[in-house]
């Protein structure tokens, strides 16, 4: 691991303050090595006391979509949500386990999905999130992926219930669609996770605007936490992992390196933030409103 960043923001001695870390670790084209440098990341955020620790989008598998087949796991049986539910009975954490190429197989079908596993101190998974928004983009000269071509759509908002709050859960592309956060804000979610693969094409252009935006038309605390950038890989993920505040601003953040980010966040201020700028009391509800199917 080349780097350990740590922040605290501390406004008062009376807080209900939370100490996260974001594992930003190098994906390769080794399962058990993944799972290793996974296993020791959140052991040292462990030692550093953090309450909720978060893992990257796909951090057991190269973000390939032939790899996504041959990495897939079945939840039930899951080598890699099985250790993940061990260390975090063990270090007694909350884990958000990034996401993995889930397999579901019944007897007509077999489906992958992006999914995305927490659990909570006692190793128990209390939510589980399947990409809802699937990456298919053609940026003519530059990128193109097309995760339709091996991935399944999920069609859940999630939110997850801890003991210091609730925590909505989405994967990567889903951060560009805002009435999914919306939706998660308006049920409660403090914190809006978003563990992700942004590239070096929209890494620049659109990873820090739209967790900004998120986090300023929710009044909420977003994360979004990236493998590091891996140049031989074919996918490179652009990295800077990174939390913002309910004011829109960057508290904490990475960069394209290896690195585990540990910082301090105060809940109290989306209650302080909401009051100076009462965004979500201020919507027009009598003219237009967002529902949940």
């Amino acid at each position: 691991m080349n780097s350990i960043h740590t922040s605290f923001f501390i406004l008062s001695d009376f807080m209900n303050t939370i100490k996260i870390a974001l594992c930003q670790m190098k994906v390769i084209d080794n399962k058990e090595e993944n799972l290793k440098k996974a296993i020791s990341m959140i052991k040292t955020a462990s030692k550093m006391d953090a309450n909720l620790i978060i893992l990257p989008e796909m951090f057991n598998c190269p973000y390939e979509n032939e790899k996504f087949i041959e990495y897939s796991e079945e939840a039930e049986n899951s080598y890699t949500l099985n250790l993940i539910s061990k260390i975090a009975s063990e270090e007694k954490k909350y884990i958000l386990a990034g996401s993995i190429p889930e397999k579901e197989t019944t007897s007509t079908s077999e489906k992958i999905y992006n999914t995305s596993f927490m659990f909570n101190p006692k190793g128990k998974i209390i939510a589980k999130h399947r990409k809802m928004h699937l990456f298919d983009i053609d940026v003519k000269g530059k990128i193109y992926f097309k995760e339709s071509d091996t991935l399944n759509a999920g069609n859940q908002i999630t939110i997850a219930e801890t003991s210091f709050g609730k925590i909505g859960i989405g994967i990567c592309y889903d951060i560009r669609f805002p009435e999914l956060a919306r939706l998660m804000a308006l049920e409660g979610a403090d914190i809006l996770c978003y563990p992700g693969a942004f590239n070096l094409t929209t890494g620049p252009a659109h990873w820090e605007m739209l967790f900004k935006a998120r986090a300023c038309d929710n009044q909420v605390f977003t994360i979004g936490v990236a493998p590091a950038l891996d140049k031989n890989a074919n996918y490179n993920s652009y990295g800077h992992s990174l939390i913002v505040n309910p004011w829109g601003e960057i508290i904490s953040s990475a960069s394209f390196e290896e690195e585990l980010i540990i910082a301090e966040i105060d809940l109290n201020e989306i209650k302080k933030v909401r009051e100076e700028l009462p965004l979500l009391k201020n919507r027009r509800k009598d003219i237009y409103n967002l529902e949940k199917k």
